[in-house]
């Protein structure tokens, strides 16, 4: 009797998958637009920038370059299609993804970090930072 060993990549991949659908799924059917809408010009508005500078100055310190390159990966291959194809998260990543530097992705990250990027539409680094 031989047992074979649980392939996790799959289960982890099957498991993320249905995560992100039904999250998509809940704000798609439940998120009014004008509570989005409101909720990303508060971040861009009221958010001040010592506050995002220090946030990202944080990220640097906290999450190592192996663990930021590994988010990076698993975003890339674990979100399915249907997250790319709803307008409110594709406005919700592409908001909060536009305060995220080029200078805080690893190296060996920035071709899925670009991919990323063109998925949902994130655009670059719009503030100009003085660190």
């Amino acid at each position: 009797m031989v047992l074979k060993k649980p392939n996790f990549d799959s289960i982890n991949r099957s498991l993320a998958k249905k995560g992100f659908s039904f999250l998509v799924k809940v704000v798609d059917k439940y998120a009014p637009d004008r509570l989005l809408l409101f909720a990303l010009k508060s971040l861009d508005n009221r958010i001040p920038n010592r506050l995002l500078s220090l946030a990202i100055k944080g990220i640097e310190k906290l999450a190592p370059r192996r663990l930021r390159s590994i988010a990076i990966a698993a975003a890339d291959e674990y979100v399915p299609d249907v997250v790319a194809n709803s307008r409110k998260i594709c406005a919700v990543l592409a908001a909060v993804g536009k305060y995220i530097p080029d200078e805080i992705i690893p190296p060996e990250s920035t071709e899925r970090w670009e991919n990323l990027r063109t998925k949902f539409h994130i655009p670059k680094l719009i503030l100009s930072r003085q660190r």
